[in-house]
């Protein structure tokens, strides 16, 4: 398994898994955490979500709040989609910013999005199963949302989004979310 760590927000790693290929199709673990730990990844997870998206279904922004903050594990089974990780530690030098990558079932790549971290990704095909390993389990009253298309955040510039903006479907709790402004005055004292 590779590591990538060449983003420009501290804290998000690409994981490439070994992929086994034959006639017969293919093998790929995983998960296995004495490689992980080997490589310094030594994040514990105690939940598995699984998705199944249409094409142009944007899921997102979430996150949770302490002591129910959660890292995330992802990626896609089936399908292919585009996972956002936009950085809202009040803190950091890269508070606002955001990147992305690209998850195909066939690459089996993974992207881990560590706490503080909101979450979304954006379906580019029909049937798309998306997993994800979570480091906390889901808390109802820590759930946070923001707004999927905020211009303060900027997803609305992926060029994946443009793309599919006529097209994109999002739920009425992910519509009625909450701005960065509004998550910054609610959420962010020390900024």
């Amino acid at each position: 398994m590779e590591l990538k760590t060449n983003f420009n927000i501290e804290g998000l790693v690409e994981l490439q898994p070994r992929i086994f290929k034959d006639d017969r199709g293919q093998f790929v673990e995983t998960y296995n955490e004495k490689t992980l730990e080997s490589l310094g990844f030594t994040h514990s997870f105690v939940q598995d979500n699984q998705s199944i998206s249409q094409k142009g279904t944007f899921r997102g922004i979430h996150m949770q709040s302490a002591p129910y903050a959660q890292g995330k594990l992802v990626r896609v089974i089936k399908g292919s989609a585009v996972d956002y990780a936009i950085d809202l530690r009040p803190n950091s030098p890269t508070f606002g910013h955001w990147a992305s990558v690209l998850l195909k079932g066939e690459w089996a790549n993974q992207f881990y999005i560590p706490e503080g971290f909101g979450h979304a990704f954006l379906a580019l095909e029909d049937d798309t199963i998306f997993a994800y390993k979570c480091t906390n389990v889901y808390n109802k009253e820590s759930e946070i949302g923001l707004k999927w298309n905020d211009p303060a955040i900027g997803l609305i510039k992926s060029d994946y989004i443009k793309n599919a903006k006529d097209d994109i479907l999002v739920s009425e709790k992910d519509e009625a979310a909450m701005s960065l402004e509004e998550y910054v005055r609610l959420h962010c004292s020390s900024l």
